[in-house]
């Protein structure tokens, strides 16, 4: 049973890295119009000169974590974390604006708001259940 569970692990941490470097990549090859998505924001236009870079870095910071399993709780902590923060930007988005332009680059920005809610949603849940495991079955490499 505990190879189930630290295979679960591997599976959403790599998941995380494959969702978080795409979506960084993506945005840089679309930076100027992601930094435009983000400046026509109600509440991250403020922010509109640095948020773009920092949101692309913690990204891949984040999926770097991710590969090591020295680093890996950490790693899911942020994605956790990152996760939690995007839904609550989508869920707030979803109740106080209409027709703003999904910022999150490729084939994420297909979906549509609520679409991409329910998937934040389940990337929440994934990055609990996986980080639970974690911390219970794996153990750093020596």
């Amino acid at each position: 049973m505990k190879t189930i569970k630290v295979r679960f692990i591997e599976f959403v941490s790599y998941f995380f890295i494959l969702l978080f470097c795409y979506a960084g990549i993506s945005k840089i090859m679309e930076f100027e119009n992601f930094q435009i998505q983000i400046s026509e924001s109600p509440l991250l236009s403020a922010y509109a000169g640095f948020l773009p870079f920092g949101i692309i870095i913690l990204e891949l910071i984040i999926a770097g974590l991710l590969c090591y399993r020295k680093t890996r709780s950490t790693g899911l902590i942020g994605s956790f974390i990152l996760m939690l923060i995007f839904t609550g930007y989508i869920f707030f988005i979803i109740h106080t604006t209409e027709n703003l332009p999904c910022s999150c680059g490729g084939i994420l920005e297909k979906m549509n708001w609520t679409q991409h809610l329910y998937f934040n949603i389940g990337c929440v849940v994934l990055s609990v259940i996986a980080l639970g495991l974690n911390l219970r079955y794996s153990r750093p490499a020596e």
